[in-house]
């Protein structure tokens, strides 16, 4: 259950930070933004504020921001249908009633010649008992009525693609952008509650079944020496003790005033590479500050970020197989294990998924986010759009094909961690 409520925390708020770095950038550009929803499938919760219906949707596997523009409008009236319109004060079109006319009896039914919802914003035609074409101009935020549900217009200059490239490239590259910006943030907090660490050969803290505690060592002792070598870092200290596991080491220890030796046989431990390192059970000792731990947070996403692409070229070069990617499966594994490990454990291993996150959508692959960027990039070069319809079937064929290792990269983890 820990597992559980850990993922849907975790996930949850790395999706929703994601889209609402869309959501933001793309308002800030004047989009309609026509929906904000975390999940894929049937809604579960909705509901709307200002223009934008929020939705909590079946299937949690991601989450999207619908702009206006994207995909052509569902919505779509030509000459000679019949429609009901209702009007403002100042004879503008508010409502445009599409069916269910007689639910609407105070609508003017019109059937209609010429409509433009996009450019001049009118709809003309005739209306019985009215003799020629009436013309009524429409409201830039006038809503569709259809099947008693409201679907706001949307004029071209609200529409994703009449923003300039630096906008829409904005509003794409957001998303991902602040992956990275939350990482930052988790990790300063971490360092925030855990403290930083101090590079001086000092007794942070004891475990309660190491060595260290046995020897009697304490909170604040100072290391001088191992087996007569003079240590005064952290690094220094503890490479003597990783490469000593199972030997004898003498150590001079001061405590306030008091000079002292303790004799201490590291404990065997299996180290990074399956090496053999040596532990005494001891933790580094930690400061506070604040700045310090903002440079931490913004440092240690860059590492993890670092670390991360190498891990992707690894995979693309063959040096890592498709059997080292871990899929919903297996993050929910993993995460199972870490929750176990406490909060401050559970916090890195939030930023590192983020960081994961925020590169993922970078990779210039089709349905992705740096696929989108890639399009707008050729636009730039060549001058012109792509035609749409060519990039939505790029983005469908690049959509399935992520869906297929998805469901790889699920197997295997089904076979590693079940079967």
């Amino acid at each position: 259950m820990n597992t559980f409520i850990a993922i849907v925390i975790i996930f949850g708020l790395l999706v929703f930070i994601h889209e609402w770095g869309h959501l933001i950038f793309a308002k800030r550009a004047g989009i309609l933004c026509r929906e904000f929803a975390i999940g894929f499938g049937p809604k579960i919760f909705s509901f709307k504020k200002n223009e934008t219906t929020y939705t909590i949707r079946l299937l949690p596997l991601g989450g999207f921001v619908r702009m206006a523009g994207e995909d052509p409008e569902m919505i779509q009236i030509k000459p000679g249908y019949e429609i009901g319109l209702k009007f403002d004060e100042q004879d503008r079109v508010t409502d445009i009633v599409v069916n269910n006319k007689s639910k609407h009896p105070d609508c003017k039914v019109i059937q209609v010649e010429k409509i433009d919802l996009e450019h001049k914003l009118f709809v003309q035609g005739y209306v019985a008992d009215e003799e020629g074409l009436v013309t009524y101009p429409v409201h830039e935020k006038a809503n569709f009525i259809h099947d008693e549900e409201a679907t706001q217009i949307a004029p071209y200059d609200r529409q994703f693609p009449s923003k300039t490239i630096p906008q829409r490239a904005m509003a794409i590259f957001a998303g991902p952008m602040m992956n990275f910006a939350l990482a930052a943030v988790i990790l300063t907090a971490y360092a925030l509650i855990a403290g930083l660490p101090v590079d001086e050969a000092l007794v942070g803290d004891v475990t309660d079944d190491g060595v260290a505690i046995e020897a009697g060592l304490e909170q604040g002792d100072r290391i001088l020496s191992i087996d007569g070598e003079n240590v005064s870092t952290w690094e220094e200290m503890t490479t003597i003790i990783q490469g000593s596991a199972n030997e004898s080491l003498l150590f001079q220890v001061e405590r306030g005033s008091e000079t002292f030796q303790v004799e201490m046989v590291p404990d065997e431990r299996i180290g990074p590479e399956e090496q053999v390192q040596g532990v005494v059970g001891i933790y580094p000792p930690t400061e506070f500050n604040v700045f310090g731990s903002i440079l931490f947070g913004f440092t240690t996403t860059y590492e993890y970020t670092v670390l991360i692409v190498e891990a992707l070229g690894m995979l693309v070069t063959g040096q890592f197989s498709l059997d080292h990617l871990a899929g919903p499966v297996g993050i929910y594994s993993y995460t199972g294990e870490v929750a176990a490990m406490g909060i401050l454990v559970l916090m890195q291993w939030a930023a590192i998924l983020s960081v994961n996150l925020g590169i993922i959508n970078l990779l210039p692959l089709p349905a992705l986010d740096g696929g989108r960027l890639m399009f707008i990039g050729l636009e730039a070069v060549r001058g012109k759009p792509i035609d749409p319809q060519k990039e939505g079937m790029v983005h469908f064929i690049g959509f399935a094909l992520l869906m297929l290792l998805m469901l790889v990269v699920t197997w295997n983890d089904i076979n590693k961690f079940f079967l």
